[in-house]
């Protein structure tokens, strides 16, 4: 039997797969309160759940800065937004499969004076083949894990100042496709046959290995980090895959999703609610929490994998 499969295989349970489909079914609930001046940084806004979710908090006062790739697209947005709700928008340009580009916003919102009070992650990929960055990194990795984990780390000292924040890292029940764990031998999928959901659930699942590394870190400083799994809502992702893919998507997934406006009053609901404000660490289905599959409850692989990526980071001259 596969050392990873006789690891994990006794700890798995019916129960939590019952509950997440049940959980599936539940209408969530939202917070209406106001979040007026507040800050929030959300990547990944010009269109599906960062848009809505940007238009959710600005239409309650909150003060956004979009991390996105396409200026145009980020221009008409911040335009939009600002007329629509007479709140302050910007936005950086970065590309988030660049570890420079990630560095920069990085450094950008080390920079900024106010608070972060919410800080969502929600840039994210889907491919169907096999991608790499200019350094050589697996693109779902990249996006989906590192982009979120250095970008926190390099707010700490920013954080440690303000006392304050949450982080929100939208996350996915596909990390369920990484069902015996990471390949910390082949995290970039350069030995083994590639394939979308499973690179796109390993990236997901070393996301959420991270949070559990991260809180720890964060909690003196009273800055919470927990993860949302958005339900299944129409987005753009996955736009520049195949033919299949797109009549797929087009003909089925959006068929049977909702409005990513469910995602974003969730993802609201998550950064305001004043009964979560010590609430960190937790992976919730919408606004449900939900008990992690033993992969991903694994601190020792949570830890192995900090040294693996030290290791890759620092070949780029990256010290986090």
């Amino acid at each position: 039997m596969n050392p990873a499969v006789r690891k994990y295989w006794s700890k798995y349970k019916w129960s939590n797969i019952n509950a997440m489909i049940k959980n599936m079914k539940r209408q969530p609930e939202r917070n209406m309160d106001p979040f007026r001046d507040k800050s929030i940084v959300i990547t990944g806004a010009t269109s599906g759940i960062g848009y809505h979710t940007a238009r959710k908090y600005a239409s309650m006062g909150a003060h956004i800065l979009m991390i996105n790739r396409n200026p145009e697209k980020s221009e008409a947005v911040r335009r939009e937004i600002a007329e629509e709700f007479a709140v302050p928008v910007d936005y950086v340009i970065a590309d988030l499969m660049l570890l420079p580009d990630i560095q920069r916003v990085g450094q950008h919102l080390l920079s900024l004076e106010k608070p972060i009070d919410v800080l969502i992650h929600n840039a994210g990929v889907y491919l169907e083949s096999r991608t790499e960055n200019p350094a050589g990194l697996e693109v779902n990795l990249v996006v989906h894990y590192l982009c979120p984990l250095i970008i926190n780390k390099m707010l700490i000292p920013k954080y440690r100042r303000d006392r304050a924040g949450r982080i929100l890292l939208v996350s996915s029940e596909a990390y369920r496709f990484a069902a015996w764990g990471l390949d910390l031998e082949d995290l970039h999928w350069e030995k083994r046959r590639y394939t979308g959901i499973k690179a796109y659930g390993a990236g997901k699942l070393a996301q959420l290995l991270s949070m559990h590394l991260l809180s720890g870190e964060l909690a003196p400083y009273q800055v919470t980090i927990n993860a949302m799994h958005p339900g299944m809502v129409r987005t753009d992702s996955g736009k520049d895959n195949g033919r299949w893919y797109q009549w797929y998507k087009k003909n089925v997934i959006n068929k049977l999703s909702a409005s990513p406006d469910v995602s974003a009053g969730v993802l609201y609901y998550l950064g305001t609610s004043p009964e979560l404000a010590k609430t960190t660490d937790v992976f919730f289905h919408l606004k449900a929490e939900e008990e992690l599959t033993p992969p991903a409850l694994d601190l020792e692989a949570a830890e192995a994998l900090w040294i693996k990526t030290q290791e890759f980071l620092k070949a780029e001259g990256i010290v986090l």
